[in-house]
């Protein structure tokens, strides 16, 4: 009995120390990470919560909205500053991710709720509205595309013109896989993915980074520019993971008002994407809303604003144009 007991206690002594050593590690690559990919904009309070966006350029307003596992960081490469001669482009971080906080109702670790596209719209256009922002175009990529139509959906009476760039717009058919079942979690968020981001090698993190360009290649100091760290945070893979396992029920939702998207809408996806695959979104799609348009891009996969910004841009163009901003 007394060494089944020392077994026990052995087994809890060394669960929590490598409990310990998880949090520590986590918390280091978090530091590291935010020391080496500080703020690039300004920090605005909205309803309380800090949201990070930043502004370059002037002219019609231009709002960028980055996809997941990212933050604006996606746009300032090289993509932001083609459209700063013409448009005051506005970037913004998602809620959870960059420097954006979560909304109240999805914080903590065991709280497997995320935000919905229509939340993070309803954050994200009072920041604009602190801002100045007035009758923009918005565009949205990959998972920023469904913010997207979220934002065009609230307002439709404000908002010029929508760009969607490889977006999630359409209902899809099977899961997601296990790693967003477990991340998504309260167990997989409280456990898993403290010891994923503790541990996670950088191979794996480029090899993630190839699959989301295929079959393009990323661009030259892609991962260290938008800040992989920033996402492995442990409240950033989080929020990620709750976000994209529950967008699905709220795409359907939207779906259904698709018709109410009279503003000009520019689609322009891939046809060799594999992470949101055209034939299931954009081909959907422009079935679906009265004022749309449809550039596919042979041969493209998940990241033309990287892989073709200029097909990206030439879609803001006709978007402004066809919006009367140009």
């Amino acid at each position: 009995m007394r060494s089944a007991i020392k077994l026990l206690l052995a087994l809890l002594l060394g669960l929590a120390l490598l409990t310990a050593l998880v949090q520590w590690r986590a918390a280091r690559h978090e530091a590291r990470a935010e020391e080496s990919h500080p703020p690039e904009g300004e920090i605005i309070t909205v309803d309380g919560l800090p949201v990070h966006a930043k502004i370059i350029g002037s002219g019609p307003d231009l709002v960028l909205i980055h996809g997941a596992s990212g933050n604006l960081r996606d746009f300032t490469l090289s993509f932001a500053e083609r459209l700063s001669d013409r448009y005051r482009v506005i970037m913004f971080d998602r809620p959870g991710m960059g420097y954006t906080a979560r909304l109240p109702g999805a914080r903590g670790p065991w709280n497997p709720r995320g935000e919905t596209p229509q939340e993070q719209a309803a954050l994200l256009q009072k920041a604009a509205d602190q801002l100045g922002v007035e009758n923009p175009i918005v565009l949205g990529h990959s998972f920023g595309g469904a913010v997207a139509l979220a934002w065009g959906l609230q307002r439709p009476d404000e908002t010029a013109a929508l760009v969607l760039v490889s977006a999630v717009s359409e209902p899809w058919p099977g899961g997601l896989g296990w790693l967003y079942n477990v991340s998504a979690s309260r167990l997989g968020g409280a456990l898993f993915i403290p010891a994923v981001t503790a541990f996670v090698p950088d191979s794996v993190v480029q090899s993630s980074i190839a699959a989301i360009f295929a079959p393009q290649q990323a661009p030259d100091g892609y991962a260290d520019h938008i800040g992989t760290g920033l996402t492995l945070r442990r409240s950033a893979s989080r929020a990620n993971a709750q976000q994209v396992h529950q967008l699905r029920p709220h795409v359907v939702e939207m779906a259904a008002q698709y018709d109410r998207l009279t503003m000009p809408v520019e689609i322009i996806h891939g046809d060799a994407d594999t992470i949101v695959p055209m034939h299931i979104h954009a081909e959907e799609l422009i079935k679906d809303i009265p004022n749309g348009a449809l550039t596919r891009l042979p041969g493209m996969g998940h990241m033309p604003h990287h892989a073709d910004p200029q097909a990206v841009v030439d879609a803001i163009d006709r978007a402004a144009a066809r919006a009367g901003l140009r």
